[in-house]
This record gives structure tokens, sequence and C-alpha cells, in this order.
């Protein structure tokens, strides 16, 4: 009888794949852990721990790309681990912070905040198998992405660390605040993608000094810096609406030359 040859069960998935889904699982247990620091009422580390989840998640996709690593296995997980790192985390972390003092309606904002994640990154996974995309599509997503989207509905606890003479702990106010960046999230607002960004070579030198910038004062002043690029990413948003309308007109004025059967 012929012997049934099986393959080695270790070898199913090469390092390549296993690296980026390694930075997913470390994401998604620093968002739980995000949580169990709320729960200890310890804000700062709740936050920062939300924080170094999406400095992950970001690490997860570029080491992908780079290693080659994209497998369906690692765009399922990465989703799910956004759901709860960005979703169910960030509204558990508020709740417990602030809107669990108006009861029902601090709750009803936490369960809408996190439903609108896992609606955002479902319309996400779904909309990458559409055909006829522009070509300038790439540039831009759909709403408010997962990060994002957690950072600013974490800005109020935020500037609470930066402005700590200020009221910014308004439990329905912070309600209101997480619905409005729930719905950027499943709206149709055109936000920018910064993955395939390239830059002309002048400005590579530029944006080097930047992020060392960025990185020094990320040392010295986390609060105040990690509030600023979180505002900063919200001034973006009318900046990108109004470029996604103009590649869009450019777009529609070129297609009927482009196509035969108008001629």
């Amino acid at each position: 009888m012929a012997r049934i040859k099986r393959g080695n069960p270790l070898r199913v998935m090469s390092l390549s794949r296993l690296v980026p889904n390694i930075l997913t699982v470390l994401a998604l247990c620093s968002g739980l852990t995000g949580v169990r620091y709320a729960f200890q009422e310890n804000w700062e580390f709740a936050t920062g721990a939300i924080a170094i989840a999406a400095v992950l998640d970001t690490l997860d996709g570029r080491m992908a790309r780079l290693l080659k690593g994209q497998s369906k296995f690692g765009a399922e997980l990465d989703s799910l681990a956004d759901i709860i790192s960005f979703g169910v985390a960030p509204a558990l972390i508020l709740f417990l912070w602030a809107t669990n003092e108006v009861e029902r309606l601090g709750w009803m904002a936490a369960l809408f905040f996190a439903t609108c994640m896992a609606l955002r990154l479902a319309r996400f996974n779904t909309k990458l198998e559409e055909p006829d995309r522009p070509p300038f599509a790439s540039r831009f997503f759909s709403g408010v992405p997962a990060p994002a989207a957690a950072g600013l509905a974490m800005l109020p606890l935020i500037l609470s660390f930066v402005l700590p003479d200020v009221p910014v702990r308004q439990p329905v106010a912070v309600s209101v605040w997480m619905v409005v960046v729930g719905l950027l999230m499943v709206s149709q607002i055109p936000t920018y993608s910064f993955k395939g960004v390239r830059l002309p070579q002048r400005f590579v030198l530029p944006t080097l000094v930047v992020m060392v910038v960025v990185v020094a004062s990320l040392a010295s002043v986390p609060w105040q810096t990690l509030a600023g690029i979180i505002i900063t990413y919200a001034i973006t948003i009318p900046i990108s609406i109004r470029s996604h309308f103009r590649l869009t007109r450019l777009h529609q004025q070129s297609a009927p030359n482009s196509d035969p059967a108008d001629g």
C-alpha cells in the first residue's frame, strides 16, 4: 500500500505572513490592556495602550506589504482586532471615565460607537472587492478609519491631561462626541489614506526632520503632541473632501474622452 505523504503543519504559514499577524495580536492585547487600566482608573496608561495599539496596527500593514505577507487570514484577523482595540476598548474606557454618569445615554453612546466601528470595517472589507474603482480611490478612505476614529473619540480624555484646569470631563458632551465620531466612521466622507503617499525627492529630508521632531515631542510632552496630531488630522478632513471632489470632477470630465463608444 502506498504511503500517503502528509505536509508538515508547522510549514503551512511562512514567517513573512506570521510577523504581521504577531503585530496584529499585540495590538489586540494592547487595546484590551487599556480596558484593564481603565478599571483601575489609570487613565494615562489606558490612553497610552490605545495609542500603542494604533502604532502596532500601522506597523502590521507596513510589514505585510514589505514582506509580501498579505493573506486573507491576516486581513480578517486585522479587522477583528481593530473592532476590539479601536471600537470596544475606547468605548469602555470613555464610559468608565465619564459617560457612565449619565447611565443610559452614556451606555447608548458606547454601544453606538462600537457598532459603527464594526459597520465601518465590514464596509471597508467589502469595498476592496469592488471593480471599476477610479484610479485615485486608493488615496482615500470612505469615512474616518479605525485608529483615527479611536483617537478622535478619546480626544476629550487626552485634553484632560493637557488642560487639567479646564472642565473637559462633561459626560453629556463626551457622549455626543462619541456619536459624532461614530457617524464620521460610517459616513461617505472621503478622508486621506496615507498608505500610498509618495514624496518628491526634495521633501524627503524635511519630512525626516519633522518625524524626528514629532518623536522627540512624544518623548518629552506626549499628551500635548498626541492631541496636536489628532487635531491636525481633524483639520485635514475638509481638505480631503475638497481634494476628492476635484479628482472626481476631473475623472468624470476625462471619462467620455477616453471611451471610444462615445465617439
